[in-house]
């Protein structure tokens, strides 16, 4: 087999072409910039490939090209199915490149439809290279302990009120970046998982798919931070598995232990109070139990402006799913907030907008599901732990 040549071309920097028995075009793009979308058709037109593949999956692409993709999102289908959190960090990346589009003048992912758009005007297959972007962020949701998670929305909510001033020169460099990227890179360097399974898990994911696209000549549209990972795994020739990439890791074996050993252990220590210190102190502890569970939750809830019967219904699950890994209090609370209180398609749509503005956040009814889920689950870890340490100390 020939070796891989890499050379310069015609477009510059920004497109690597890679000679083997295949010929791979990528050209690397920036998702908020002009320069981008005019460089992509000039490409796709000028080679006239055989297949063009884009880094969007099916669901992204319809975001993307759908206007009223909202109209078809079953809220209470999400919450059943436990990804209210992976709804949560698509908006938070969704509104810093939103702002950032708007800045720039392109709103983000213009370019990887102009691509399809080319490539429908020149009758050229299309291939929808990403890895699916629920199974993307479930998996680095999954991946991270309950710490990481907590640092990384505090990374995500303290930037999305951040409202930096650009000049133009500043302008100019964000024009020729991939800045999710970036982003990604950036939160990478404290939370080392989210690189792996957002950037160099996927650099696998799309090679593959491209490597795998029909023709001999691929012209490869992918954001910049993603073109030299690809090249490397182009020139490898490896075959890559991706059924693995494409799965949710199970818990580990040490949080299962841990989360069926906690309510045996505080449901076993009610009951060793209860012969060594009488019937009395078994049930003051476990009226303990309930109100250390069931306050800071439902007072989670009044803080987010959560309907009454929400309120109510998060202090009564608390002291309950704090008993079992199955399902959370703040995953109870939302489901009950989104059935008595739903978003309107509206506010679907300018949740993007809303998210950076503090008080709208408990205006949107989306954005205030968001808040009930983080501070009643935050209200439940809270009480657990308190409630925990007591019956704890009454042991002895």
């Amino acid at each position: 087999m020939q070796k891989p040549v890499s050379k310069e071309n015609d477009y510059g920097h920004d497109v690597l072409r890679l000679n083997e028995e295949k010929e791979y075009i990528i050209v690397g793009t920036a998702h908020i910039s002009r320069q981008s979308v005019d460089l992509v058709r000039k490409v796709i037109e000028t080679e006239k490939p055989d297949c063009v593949c884009v880094e969007l999956d099916e669901q992204r692409y319809k975001a993307l090209s759908e206007k009223k993709k909202w109209q078809s999102l079953d809220l209470k289908a999400v919450i059943r199915e436990k990804q209210i959190s992976t709804l949560f960090i698509n908006i938070l990346l969704s509104s810093f490149q939103k702002r950032l589009g708007q800045k720039l003048g392109v709103m983000p992912g213009t370019e990887l439809l102009e691509a399809i758009h080319v490539a429908d005007e020149n009758q050229i297959p299309i291939e929808l290279a990403d890895r699916n972007v629920r199974i993307t962020l479930r998996r680095a949701w999954t991946s991270m302990s309950f710490w990481q998670k907590m640092k990384f929305l505090a990374f995500g909510l303290a930037g999305i009120f951040e409202r930096p001033e650009l000049d133009e020169e500043e302008l100019a460099k964000l024009r020729q970046k991939d800045v999710l990227t970036e982003l990604l890179t950036e939160m990478g360097k404290f939370l080392p998982v989210l690189k792996t399974i957002l950037l160099d898990e996927r650099d696998i994911y799309l090679a593959q798919k491209i490597k795998a696209a029909n023709g001999n000549k691929i012209v490869a549209v992918v954001g910049a931070g993603h073109r030299e990972g690809i090249a490397r795994k182009l020139r490898q020739d490896k075959t890559y598995d991706l059924e693995s990439l494409d799965s949710i890791p199970p818990p580990s074996k040490t949080w299962k232990w841990f989360a069926w050993g906690l309510p045996v252990f505080i449901i076993g220590s009610l009951v060793y109070i209860g012969f060594t210190k009488g019937s009395a102190a078994a049930g003051d502890n476990a009226l303990f139990w309930v109100l250390a569970n069931g306050i800071p939750c439902a007072l989670g809830a009044i803080l987010a402006f959560a309907h009454p019967l929400t309120i109510l219904i998060a202090f009564l699950a608390a002291p309950i799913t704090s008993l079992t890994p199955v399902i959370g209090a703040g995953y109870v609370a939302v489901f009950i907030q989104a059935y008595f209180r739903p978003p309107v398609v509206k506010e679907f749509e300018t949740v993007s907008d809303d998210v950076a503005v503090f008080r709208a956040w408990w205006h949107n009814k989306l954005l205030r599901i968001f808040l009930v889920f983080l501070l009643t689950g935050l209200g439940s870890a809270i009480g657990t732990y308190v409630g925990m340490y007591e019956i704890i100390s009454n042991l002895f």
